[in-house]
């Protein structure tokens, strides 16, 4: 399995665990005001996450090089901002509300960057110079 491949799963499993965390907490203190945050976290972290490395699992000439490393880290730290942000402004504080909304851009770009690299054909094993492997 791809490194990257790999990475995805992992950070998902991360993702997951604090978004149950958060679930819990929310269901201890009674107070869902955060549900939100709990939500995208779950869907944004964890499944989408599993979904990206599930694709590059099944496609590991599209896991090479050093564009799906960046679309990784573009989407990572866009959550990592979003998520934390979006709790705080759930919570009751709007003034985390620009943090949201960039934490949310960054997030659409490396969703748009991975839609890029499924769409880009065969060209990202043509620059690391792997071969398709016959059809």
């Amino acid at each position: 399995m791809p490194f990257l491949a790999t990475l995805y799963f992992r950070t998902a499993i991360l993702f997951l665990i604090i978004g149950i965390g958060i679930g819990l907490h929310m269901s201890i203190s009674g107070n869902h005001g955060v549900m939100g945050a709990h939500a995208h976290l779950n869907l944004l972290g964890w499944v989408t996450s599993a979904l990206f490395g599930t694709y590059y699992a099944v496609n590991p000439l599209k896991a090479a090089g050093r564009l799906p490393l960046l679309q990784y880290a573009i989407y990572v730290i866009g959550i990592v901002i979003m998520i934390p942000a979006l709790y705080i402004l759930l919570a009751g504080n709007p003034g985390a509300e620009p943090i949201v909304a960039m934490g949310s851009l960054i997030v659409f770009a490396g969703v748009l960057l991975f839609g890029w690299i499924i769409f880009s054909g065969d060209g990202v094993a043509r620059a690391t110079g792997m071969r398709q492997p016959a059809e």
